[in-house]
């Protein structure tokens, strides 16, 4: 029976993934920080999560997984609602979208969504 890892830190998270995926897990913290630049970088869930806002919980953090073939963006609920359309085509869950490695990363659709919920967030 394998042990699962336990991450101390986002950082330590992504540094810890295959080559592929940790460059394609920093491009998208790059589009996470190039909106939100004050945003806190920390662990939820043993992956990389980003609180838009400060000591945002859980509704107020975008996360990033990562597997062999795909990076996980978590961005709530809302944002995948208000982006439906542009997300057809992608492996999607209630609050989650899969991109894959062998893909480029859609960076403007990124800032967007990443915008559109912090907007939320602010009003």
């Amino acid at each position: 029976m394998s042990k699962s890892i336990q991450y101390e830190t986002a950082a330590e998270f992504i540094d810890a993934q295959p080559e592929r995926a940790k460059a394609a897990l920093l491009k998208y913290k790059e589009c996470i920080m190039k909106v939100a630049p004050n945003a806190e970088e920390l662990l939820n869930y043993n992956i990389a999560a980003y609180a838009l806002i400060p000591g945002g919980k859980r509704e107020a953090q975008i996360m990033l997984g990562a597997n062999k073939s795909s990076i996980g963006f978590y961005p709530h609920p809302s944002t995948m609602i208000q982006f439906e359309t542009e997300l057809e085509g992608y492996i999607k869950g209630k609050g989650s979208v899969q991109f894959s490695l062998n893909n480029s990363i859609p960076k403007d659709l990124i800032v967007r969504m990443v915008k559109y919920r912090l907007e939320l967030l602010t009003r």
